[in-house]
């Protein structure tokens, strides 16, 4: 996952609470599932590396979230380094996410009820390893609590809880002025202004944009200029590496439910055969108890 903006407005008691549009990008051979129940972990609603077998995005039926980018830093990248996907399905993994129904998007309900560790303590736990990682950025969500944390294991900042507002990620720490990133939270905040609920698909399309950033807004992060170039699109396209999927997210406070609703266009119906531009498109509904203070 290379390019995330979202919206996050906790104290909203109806209407959303959280929007989110973000690409996935990664080399065309390493093999993944598509966002799906996962049937080893039911309650978790997820695509799947498998190579590494984490996840760069998910959501559990008790009203957790979780979504992870690579840090762009490449000569200190270790081969030995353990898997970063982990970090987002140990979290959707963990309590009772596993134990709630799985089933088709369209189920109603959690009967999850059972505390949890929040957003900031896990990413605090993380935090004492974090070393150990290759460079990532770590966004961890809880709806019920109305709770959404980050970390960054290459900044200097401590895991910590996000304001409200419009905030975006890339390949460097949160809200980094690289050129897609400010081009698409720019973006997002401009529709959401004019429409706060836009189709889920106008979220996909507005993450489809091959344009890449003039030479002289380009960061300089330690790869050759033509590189960093095609990188500077919200939409990648080399013949190696490219976006394999993208996802627009939503959730809505409703009463004393919170309903969510998530779709994906990618490159793979999940047989592992990488189709250019993907067109490949999944959705998904269900609602999370929330009790409102």
């Amino acid at each position: 996952m290379c390019l995330i903006v979202f919206d996050w407005r906790p104290d909203a008691l109806d209407g959303p609470l959280f929007t989110l549009a973000a690409n996935r990008d990664e080399f065309f051979r390493r093999t993944a599932q598509p966002i799906g129940w996962w049937d080893d972990a039911r309650g978790v609603l997820a695509g799947r590396d498998l190579v590494g077998g984490g996840t760069w995005l998910g959501m559990s039926r008790d009203g957790r979230f979780a979504a992870l980018t690579n840090y762009r830093a490449p000569h200190e990248m270790r081969a030995d380094a353990p898997t970063r996907g982990t970090l987002v399905s140990d979290w959707l993994v963990g309590g009772n996410a596993a134990a709630n129904g799985g089933g088709n998007g369209n189920h109603n309900g959690s009967d999850s009820t059972a505390e949890h560790e929040t957003p900031l303590a896990y990413l605090q736990r993380v935090a004492r390893t974090g070393d150990i990682y290759n460079g990532f950025n770590l966004l961890v969500g809880d709806w019920t609590r109305r709770e959404l944390a980050w970390y960054c294991n290459r900044s200097n900042l401590a895991p910590a809880l996000l304001a409200p507002g419009t905030h975006g990620i890339s390949n460097a720490i949160l809200d980094t002025a690289w050129p897609k990133l400010v081009k698409k939270r720019g973006e997002l905040g401009a529709l959401l202004a004019r429409n706060a609920m836009p189709p889920l698909e106008r979220l996909i399309d507005l993450m489809r944009d091959p344009r890449v950033a003039p030479d002289a807004e380009l960061p300089s992060t330690g790869i050759p200029l033509e590189r960093e170039r095609a990188l500077s699109a919200a939409f990648i396209e080399t013949p190696e590496y490219g976006t394999r999927g993208t996802t627009a997210l939503r959730v809505v406070a409703n009463g004393e439910m919170v309903s969510v609703a998530v779709a994906e266009r990618s490159d793979d119906n999940g047989s592992h055969r990488v189709v250019r531009p993907g067109d490949f498109e999944r959705s998904f509904a269900f609602n999370v108890e929330r009790a409102i203070a």
